[in-house]
This record gives C-alpha cells, structure tokens and sequence, in this order.
C-alpha cells in the first residue's frame, strides 16, 4: 500500500511539525483541530517554522510556500475520510485518545491506517475496539518533528507485517529513519530516557546540586548536547508527567514515578519552554526554586 495523503488529528506543537514533515515530502495533508483558535494556532506555527526554514537556507520563500499549500486545516472530522494514513498528535490522555482514534475507523476507508503519536501509552490499549486492529500502529516522532529524523514504529499485538512495511516506507518518504519497537509503554525511546530525567529531578529536588550543575555535568562530563532538566523544559514537564504516569502504571518501578516537585510544577503552570517557566525561567535563565 503506498501513501498519498495523510491527516494528522491535532495542530499542537507535534501535530504541526508532523503535517509541516510530510507536507514537504510533497505529500498533502489534512490538519484537523476543534476549533478556529486551535487550527489558527497552528497555521501560525507552521508559518513560524518554515520562516525559520527559510532564514537558515534550508528552502527558499517559494518552496517554503509551496510546502504550506499542501496543507489543508479543518474542524471538520470528516475532512479526514479521504487520507491513507491518519496520524492521533492529541493531548496525551489514553481516554481522549481512543476516543478520537475510535470515531475515525468509523470515517476513513477499511484500508486506511491509523496510528497514535502517544509517547507512552500502549497501541493495544488505543486499539481496543477497532475495526480491523490489523492496520493500527503506533508512529512516535521527536520534537521538533521538522529537525528529528527519529520515528519509533510501535507494533501492537495484532498490527500486520504489511502495515509495518507501509510505516516504514512511509518514514522513509518523509526523510524520517524509523525503528521498530514492541508494544510496551514508553517503547525504546522513553522507557531509556524517562529514569535519566528524573533521576536529575530528583537530584535537584533534594538540593544536591542546582539545575545549572546538573545539566553542565552531563553535558561537559558526558558529551550530551543539553542537560537533562533543560531538556526536560523542553519536552514539556506536563508530557513528561504523563508519560512518567504510563511507565510506573505499566511497570511499578520507581524510577519511572513522577517525583513530587514535578507533580507541583506541573500543577502551578511551570510547565517548560512553551509557558516560559520551568526548572528554568525563559526570560531570566535562572533556576526554579
């Protein structure tokens, strides 16, 4: 089976990145987000990366252009009855999203594939319910989607070999190098990276070191390109905090467990990057108390 068109269900920060990926490969594709607000704020960051895009050389105004009028934004769900492959970039609620993903195998074509872009949480579980749970996958991209040539394909119980085979060419059409991963929370990615970031929350919760020493350890000590809690602000403590909920949920260990201070954080709205306050402060570059 090969690809044409794509939908991706969600405008926020991974669903612009996906659509602006694939809309480069030349493909259209379909955003579709619940309301005006919600699809504006995602033209306006699809607009914002591809100015970027062309600020860097990496295209010129024309192709940057082109690229955005392969894509189409909707609030219409049944905008996406036409794609080959719809790929889930909501919130990461396992509620919400099989929700979604269920009134969709009831629009597009028994053919088409259905992924989730969850970070976390198990295919099955998303899957559960939908007619022919032979075509539906996981496909994790990395943030920023546009720059991360990553994507985890998530193979469920019942995904079949042919729809792994059009993942993989599908990844590989978007410039994307895909790796394939059981069905088990977290898959490779998280379930590696997750101990590792909170281990450095923990660290700084108990006052051993301040975030500054921690992240300058790791990066001049071990070579890493960021430092575990500026790479925390930048993933979203919010995301982490669900995906950490999957992990211990699945597993029961404790290094999977979301320490205190990041349930506290999250809940006073210093979530990272995207609300300027995080373990650090965005206009002052100092660390979180």
């Amino acid at each position: 089976m090969s690809i044409e068109k794509v939908a991706i269900l969600g405008g926020g920060l991974m669903g612009s990145g996906i659509a602006e990926s694939v809309a480069r490969a030349g493909l259209p594709v379909v955003v579709r987000d619940i309301d005006g607000t919600a699809i504006g704020a995602a033209h306006k960051r699809i607009s914002k990366s591809l100015g970027h895009a062309v600020e860097r050389g990496k295209v010129s105004e024309a192709e940057a252009a082109e690229i955005h009028g392969r894509i189409d934004y909707t609030a219409e769900l049944q905008a996406v009855a036409g794609a080959d492959l719809v790929i889930e970039a909501v919130p990461e609620n396992a509620e919400l999203k099989a929700n979604i993903l269920g009134q969709v195998a009831g629009i597009v074509s028994a053919d088409a594939l259905i992924a989730s872009n969850t970070s976390s949480i198990p295919i099955a579980q998303l899957a559960a319910g939908l007619p022919r749970p032979e075509r539906v996958l996981g496909l994790h991209f990395f943030s920023p989607v546009p720059v991360m040539s990553l994507v985890e394909v998530v193979v469920a119980l019942d995904t079949s070999e042919e729809t792994v085979a059009t993942a993989h060419d599908f990844a590989d059409r978007i410039g994307k190098r895909s790796i394939v991963t059981k069905d088990r929370s977290g898959f490779i990615v998280n379930m590696l990276l997750v101990p590792y970031l909170m281990a450095a929350v923990r660290m700084y919760e108990e006052g051993f070191a301040t975030a500054e020493d921690i992240d300058e350890g790791m990066k001049l000590g071990c070579g890493h390109p960021m430092g575990p809690l500026t790479l925390a602000d930048f993933i979203g403590l919010d995301v982490l905090y669900s995906v950490c909920d999957s992990l211990y949920e699945e597993f029961k260990q404790t290094e999977y467990a979301p320490p205190p201070l990041l349930k506290r954080m999250v809940a006073s709205g210093r979530i990272g990057r995207k609300a300027n306050r995080g373990f650090y402060d965005y206009g002052k570059v100092t660390a979180a108390a």
